[in-house]
């Protein structure tokens, strides 16, 4: 009995080594080294629109729920004349403007007789102190013989009506033509009767002119505004069938020098937030002009600091906008941007300008307070009455 346990055992221990030996060795674990894949060029097919990483970055964030002070909106289509933004029941945005400390919104595209006047009554007379809106040019007219007294009999009749401002599409300089199709230039001088009016009355002329400095360069792998301009290729103008936006501006440039007691806000961070440098030219030698932020979050955002000496340095010529759709979350995305100093987190709309995080500024509160409200509040006292206007148009 105990040989045949022997045998047994035995033959047990072969058969676990036949087993064993039939069993594939575990592989050695890859080494780790220090080139890259040769084929990883080939394995880069993730899609640009799918590339949607998540940042490991940990990073304090603060919400911003109200402004530390009450903001006026200088630049905004809410349920305008023209319908920019979609149109939303206005006790929707009165709601969000109540709960983010936004006090008033300037509807900038109201347009003019009969649809101005709809503006007027839906969202300015219901609505005391919340809301402001501006009238605009009728380009259809340019090549009238009387265009310029037609104009000023126009922005009349829109401050008769309770407009309080103008507004300037980019239109002109980059679609605007008369009937021999050439482009009117910003500094035509029909337009300056135009000007001489509002300075009149006492109304800012907000003016948009050219576009960010990507729009005027190749829709190609170079662009960092690429995916915008695929989205909206008529946001493009780049070529020659196009002025340069230099000489756009410095048409635009021309005219705050001829009109120094009219006021003009010149939109978009004077349309050259990418170039702080020449934004500040401007304020030095005109001092008839203001800037706004509007949609130009993203290109200030990336440049914390030099946007915080710009802010400090010129705290009296800034006012706050947004050139969005109102929603809470957007307000305090804005807020967030000004009041703290939070880093690298998304601009409102992110990456629809760009690929790119912003960074916040922690503005002081006496600097907060004038780009909230003060600023504004004074440039809107400069109005003379719409009884001025009544005789104008008389």
């Amino acid at each position: 009995m105990k040989r045949q346990g022997m045998y047994a055992g035995i033959m047990a221990l072969l058969l676990a080594g036949a087993v064993w030996a039939q069993t594939p060795a575990p592989a050695p674990s890859a080494q780790i080294g220090y080139s890259a894949d040769p084929n990883a060029d080939q394995k880069k097919t993730l899609l640009l629109k799918d590339f949607k990483p998540v940042s490991m970055l940990h990073a304090p964030a603060h919400e911003v729920p109200r402004a530390k002070f009450y903001v006026i909106d200088v630049h905004n289509h809410a349920n305008d004349a023209a319908g920019i933004d979609e149109h939303v029941p206005p006790e929707q945005i009165v709601k969000a403007m109540d709960a983010t400390n936004v006090r008033t919104i300037v509807i900038l595209t109201g347009m003019w007789g009969d649809k101005l006047q709809h503006v007027i009554d839906e969202m300015v007379k219901p609505y005391p102190g919340r809301f402001m809106v501006f009238t605009q040019i009728d380009w259809s007219k340019i090549d009238d013989p009387n265009f310029s007294q037609e104009m000023v009999a126009q922005i009349d009749d829109a401050v008769v009506r309770g407009a309080r401002g103008l507004k300037v599409l980019k239109d002109l300089g980059l679609g605007v033509k008369d009937k021999t199709g050439k482009f009117i230039t910003v500094d035509d001088p029909r337009l300056d009767p135009v000007w001489e009016e509002c300075g009149r009355l006492g109304i800012p002329v907000s003016i948009h002119v050219t576009d960010p400095e990507a729009f005027f360069h190749p829709i190609d792998n170079t662009n960092e505004r690429y995916e915008e301009l695929i989205g909206h290729p008529d946001w493009s103008f780049y070529g020659p069938q196009f002025p340069s936006k230099e000489s756009i501006l410095a048409a635009r440039d021309r005219v705050f020098a001829r009109h120094p007691r009219t006021t003009f806000v010149s939109l978009h961070f004077a349309n050259w937030p990418e170039d702080l440098d020449y934004v500040s030219s401007v304020l030095e030698k005109y001092p008839n002009v203001m800037v706004e932020f509007g949609a130009r979050e993203a290109e200030l955002g990336r440049q914390p600091r030099r946007a915080t000496e710009f802010f400090l340095k010129y705290q009296d010529r800034i006012m706050f906008g947004t050139d969005n759709a109102v929603e809470e979350a957007m307000y305090r995305n804005h807020f967030r941007w000004l009041e703290t100093t939070d880093e690298y987190f998304d601009y409102w709309g992110y990456p629809g300008q760009g690929r790119w995080k912003i960074y916040g500024m922690g503005l002081p509160d006496s600097v907060l307070e004038k780009i909230y409200h003060r600023n504004a509040e004074r440039m809107f006292r400069q109005f003379k009455g719409a009884d001025l206007a009544k005789k104008g148009a008389q």
